[in-house]
Parts: structure tokens; C-alpha cells; sequence
């Protein structure tokens, strides 16, 4: 697949969905002035604009300083939270030592993720009074609801009991919303997106790269039946996404043949890619707005950076200062020390000092080593509008193809010779020998290859081996593997907090 690179300026939508912000790598013709919902939609570009504003909310694995990535992989064996101090990032810290409390639990991760799910919900609505082509408006609806199914799926499983929605609200119900059993969230994702399968487009335009695809819908739904313990169902999704292993699927992907492709900031949307967050340098992002949802760069950029970067000499990398958060766990770079991977994941600044080739401030929790996945270089900064560190342009894998192989893999019982084909295509294209197939062998090769693009603490979940692996950071089974719910979500409402939560 991939996410929408398509262009389209929105005005505000309606009061029911808050204000829409797209950035101008999402847009290009603007449309001012409000209208009232009932106006809502007149015509095809009216929805697309509507269909644009659900994907905005997808810069929440990137962007901002509460983005999933970098969160998520606090929340790990492999990094710490880092940053300046013990309080920088209060919910990030908190999640790292699992000491995690309603009121540090930030706010957006519950919030983000349900603006997204209302403007799909609004945008379900009104689509079938739309004039507009039938075909356009059935992908429309195929998008809205695969877009529904993966935001609902972040929410259950960071937050387990949750409200289910599916259809605009009346004010009147907003603080009187049930949580529903997870079961019954699941059962949603999940039909929601065959629903969408069908109506989804093998390839889009080269003009709309970014649009989800019926690739994307099947590879988010094999991972949803995955976490769910559904293994049969996973691997028939998952088959028809890998296709033959290390070869090109169905839909065009097919694994880059250099690793460290990966990760070119330019080399967006590449065949790799199955559903991928778009960013831009191009928002004029700024303190202002920075986290609001109107600006579009990626912040994990600026957050993984070492403190007070200097380039000694020209043996060092050329890169712009960050803020030292995500420093990578010394059993991480072990593990990585001989793997082809290491140069694409991990920057030693610790070799580099003992070198004399750069210099930097260690932050807190240093470990002397950082994530280089999302490591920009001075040429990255842009020269534009805004506050350059808060407009990069990288944008972020939610899906990729390595990942997907490995979920099949996995699915399939780390056994078979279909299994130990799809291992050895991901452990081929970084150039590693073949192994024997195993569960054991299939998570290893999942903690290396995928490494700080936040999917560790969830497959630590998913597999039953949090307890073992986090429990000396502070992770207690049965509390831990999910999050509590923000204070406030609690308060006037009907929604109960998590067990093990109660303040």
C-alpha cells in the first residue's frame, strides 16, 4: 500500500470532527470558509477532502512530541525514554519505569486516535447522498473504514476497554458512552475491513501513492487476527500480501534489495512500503501548533538526536542536534553488534567520541548509543517556514514488507518450509545465512529487523513474554500490558478505569 500523498487543503469540517488540518503535501486546492454539517458533503471534492482529513490523523505515529514511535519503543527492553531529565515527557518516562498513572497517561493517545475514528465515522455517513461516481464513492468508504479499523485497533490495544463508535454522536451522548468488551472492538476492526477489501484498488496512481490499497487492508487485518490469536486466518490474509517470499507480490511490493534504503528520507512510498504516515517539511509547523494536529513534520527526527551534536572531523556523520530521547539499551546493541543491520540502526557516539570525531552532551538515561533509523543529517533541515526542527520530512512505516513476512512466519507456527522461506527471504536481503525456522528464531529475527519502529512492546504482549522480558523495569502481568486511560476521559463520563490503575 501506502498513505496518501495526494493533495487537498480542507477548511474546518465541523464542530462534531474539530478543526481539520492538512499540511500542503496533502493539499493543493484550498477551500475557505466553513460550512454546516448539514451542508456537508455537495460533491466529490468536498469528501475527498473529508477522506483527507481521516488520513491526516496517521501523523500520529510521527509527529508530535507524543508520537507512537517513540513511546512505544520506551515502553520496550531495547530503549529508555532518555530525553533531557526525569521530567521531561512526564507520560513518556512514566511508561518507560511502567510507574504509569491516569494522570501522566497522555491524553492524546485516547484522543488523536478518535478524532480520526469521528471523521470517518462523519464521512460514512454522508457518503451515500454525495453525487459523485459510485465506484470513487465505494473506495472512499473502503478507506474511511480501513482507517477506522486501524485507529480502533491502536486504541485496543493500548487502552484494552474502550468506547465503540460508529456513528456520529449527538451531544447529549458524548459523556454517556459505554466501553464496550474488547471482543466486541475486535469484531468490528475486523469487519470493517472486509468490508473494505473488496472495494479496495490493487495499485492506485502513481499521482495518489499513499492511498491504502487492498494490500494494506489485508496485511492491517492478518496483523489484527495475529494479535488476536486467530493464526489460521492470519496467515491466509498474510499469504496473499507476501506472495512468494523475496519476490514482488500482487500488489507490487517487494523488499528492498539494500536495507539501509530503507531509511533514505527521500525514498518514500518505496515497494517495500505497505502503509506508510506521510510527513512534510512544507507545514511551516511551529511551536504554536507543534502537537495540535495542524503540523505536518516528523518529530521523532528532532527527539532521537544526540544533545548538542559537534562534528569533529569529517569521519563523523554531518547530523543536526536533537534531544536524546529513545538511547538505545546496551542488550540491543549486542545483539546487533554483528549484524549487517547495526550501521542502519544504531549511531555509536560513544565510538565516535573515543575516536575524537564528534562530541555531544549526554542526556538523561545516556547510553552512548542512538537510533539512526530516524537520525536526520544536516542536509535534512529544512530551509523553509517554521521551526526547522519541528519540519522534518521522513516519513514513518506503520507496515512494511519484512514486518509482514515475519507476521506469516510467525502465524504459520515457525514451522514448514513456507515459514523458513519467508525467515530466510528477510535474513537474505541483509545477507545472513539461512537458520532453522522456530517461534524462537522468528521473534529474534523480528527484535533486529525491525528494531525502533515502535512494534517491540506490543509483540512482547502479543506473545505472552512481557512479563519476563520488561518485569525488572517495573512491568507487572495482568496490569502492564495495557495502559490506563487519561484522567479525564474518566471524569463526568461513564468509562471506568483499567484495573490496577486507580489512583
Amino acid at each position: 500500500m501506502k498513505t496518501q500523498h495526494f493533495k487537498v487543503v480542507i477548511a474546518a469540517l465541523v464542530a462534531l470532527i474539530t478543526m481539520i488540518s492538512c499540511s500542503e503535501e496533502f493539499l493543493e486546492v484550498p477551500v475557505k470558509g466553513t460550512n454546516l454539517e448539514s451542508n456537508y458533503y455537495k460533491n466529490e471534492t468536498e469528501a475527498f477532502a473529508g477522506l483527507v482529513s481521516v488520513y491526516d490523523v496517521m501523523r500520529k505515529y510521527g509527529g508530535g512530541f507524543e508520537n507512537m514511535v517513540t513511546f512505544m519503543n520506551a515502553g520496550s527492553d531495547d530503549f529508555k525514554a532518555g530525553g533531557g531529565n526525569a521530567s521531561d515527557g512526564i507520560g513518556i518516562q512514566s511508561f518507560d519505569d511502567f510507574n504509569i498513572t491516569p494522570t501522566t497517561m497522555p491524553q492524546s493517545y485516547w484522543s488523536d486516535f478518535y478524532q480520526g475514528i469521528f471523521r470517518a465515522n462523519f464521512l460514512l455517513t454522508k457518503l451515500p447522498d454525495v453525487p459523485m461516481d459510485e465506484t470513487s464513492k465505494a473506495m472512499f468508504a473502503a478507506e474511511a473504514l480501513t482507517l477506522r479499523a486501524m485507529y480502533y485497533f491502536e486504541l485496543v490495544r493500548l487502552f484494552e476497554n474502550i468506547p465503540l463508535i460508529t456513528r456520529p454522536l449527538e451531544t447529549a451522548e458524548f459523556n454517556n458512552v459505554p466501553q464496550a468488551p474488547p471482543s466486541d472492538v475486535y469484531n468490528q476492526i475486523v469487519e470493517d475491513l472486509l468490508a473494505a477489501i473488496d472495494d479496495l484498488p490493487a495499485t492506485v496512481p502513481a499521482d495518489q501513492t499513499g492511498r491504502l490499497n487492498k494490500g494494506a487492508a489485508q496485511a492491517l487485518l492478518g496483523k489484527v487476527y495475529l494479535h488476536i490469536g486467530m493464526n489460521a486466518q492470519a496467515a491466509e490474509q498474510l499469504r496473499e500480501v507476501n506472495g512468494t517470499p523475496g519476490e514482488t507480490n500482487q500488489y507490487g511490493n517487494k523488499l528492498l534489495e539494500n536495507f539501509d534504503d530503507l531509511w533514505i528520507v527521500d525514498n518514500k512510498f518505496n515497494t517495500e512500503s505497505i502503509i506508510e504516515a506521510a510527513h512534510t517539511n512544507a507545514s511551516s509547523s511551529h511551536w504554536g501548533n507543534w502537537g495540535s494536529g495542524a503540523d505536518e513534520g516528523n518529530s521523532i527526527n528532532t527527539m532521537v538526536g544526540p544533545r548538542s551534536y559537534a562534528r569533529l572531523n569529517n569521519t563523523a556523520p554531518d547530523l543536526p542536534s536533537g534531544w536524546s530521547f529513545n538511547p538505545v539499551e546496551p542488550e540491543l546493541y549486542d545483539l546487533l553488534e554483528n549484524d549487517p543491520r547495526f550501521d542502519a540502526t544504531i549511531l555509536d557516539m560513544e565510538a565516535l567520541v573515543a575516536a575524537g570525531a564528534a562530541d555531544y552532551l549526554p542526556g538523561y538515561e545516556d547510553t552512548g548509543y542512538f537510533l539512526k533509523k530516524f537520525l536526520p543529517t544536516t542536509a535534512d533541515v529544512t530551509t523553509g517556514t517554521g521551526e526547522p526542527i519541528l519540519n522534518y520530512r521522513q516519513n514513518v512505516y506503520v507496515i512494511r514488507l519484512a514486518d509482514t513476512y515475519l507476521m506469516e512466519a510467525e502465524a504459520l507456527g515457525g514451522t514448514g518450509e513456507r515459514a523458513q522461506a519467508l525467515l530466510d527471504a528477510v535474513r537474505a536481503r541483509v545477507g545472513l545465512p539461512s537458520i532453522q525456522v522456530s517461534m524462537s528464531a522468528i521473534y529474534a529475527e523480528r527484535r533486529l529487523e525491525l528494531a525502533g519502529e515502535g512494534h517491540r512492546f506490543f509483540d512482547l504482549v502479543r506473545t505472552d513474554r512481557a512479563a519476563q522480558a520488561l518485569g525488572d523495569e517495573g512491568y507487572q502481568a495482568g496490569v502492564h500490558y495495557r495502559l490506563p486511560i487519561p484522567f479525564r476521559e474518566t471524569q463526568n463520563t461513564i468509562i471506568e478505569q483499567n484495573s490496577g490503575y486507580q489512583e
